[in-house]
């Protein structure tokens, strides 16, 4: 059925649901990493 949905959106909200979890998660988690590849980079102060 062409209904112009997207593949990934035309199981209805249940899939809508696991779609933004997902790309929410993905989104998440590149930020997660980038800031501790950051933190990770600068020296620390010595005490």
């Amino acid at each position: 059925e062409d209904n112009g949905l997207p593949v990934h959106l035309k199981g209805g909200a249940k899939d809508a649901l696991l779609y933004r979890t997902t790309a929410g998660l993905t989104v998440f988690g590149t930020i997660y990493a980038l800031y501790y590849l950051l933190v990770s980079s600068l020296p620390k102060k010595p005490n």
